[in-house]
């Protein structure tokens, strides 16, 4: 009974240890997870006016709630980049038991270090200091006609096409 107690004590100690770490590397790399509202994803994805044919990319895609409305609601094809490896894990389970592999892929990595030339619609929800180092960026590689949304935090030199300021979402043209 008394190693019981200290094993346990270890044991919820790592997984919090491991818990702290997986939720804050995302910070440091480019923002903390904080989920959006499922209403306020809708608005997102309806003012950016996506089409059935075009290809989102969700910057941190987190739980993949973004990928996954696209997909869903709008019959896009979505690319969720997260850095978190529990949450992309979790993202892969997600796809797989809603059926959405064809129309939804969702990439390991740092989204600084992957091409983003094929998105039509990108969704930021970063902090502004990841938004300015993120800017120069989708100027060079996204093509004229792609639309950037960012919830909370603006880019300075993008052309701002639509916006509901007083829930803080912008769209922008390269």
């Amino acid at each position: 009974m008394t190693t019981l107690i200290p094993n346990f004590v270890i044991s919820v100690t790592v997984i919090g240890i491991v818990c702290v770490i997986c939720f804050t590397w995302s910070h440091v790399k480019g923002a903390p997870w904080v989920p959006t509202r499922m209403k306020k994803v809708r608005e997102m994805l309806t003012l950016t006016n996506i089409q059935s044919d075009e290809v989102l990319y969700d910057l941190g895609c987190g739980d993949g709630r973004f990928t996954v409305a696209a997909a869903r609601k709008y019959h896009a094809k979505a690319v969720g980049i997260e850095i978190n490896f529990v949450f992309y894990l979790w993202c892969q389970i997600l796809i797989t038991i809603l059926g959405l592999r064809k129309r939804v892929k969702i990439i390991y990595g740092d989204f600084f270090k992957l091409d983003l030339s094929n998105a039509d619609v990108v969704i930021c929800y970063l902090l502004q200091e990841t938004n300015d180092k993120l800017e120069e960026k989708l100027i060079q590689e996204l093509k004229p006609t792609a639309r950037v949304v960012s919830n909370s935090f603006m880019f300075m030199r993008l052309n701002v096409i639509n916006e509901d300021p007083d829930k803080k979402i912008f769209v922008y043209s390269v």
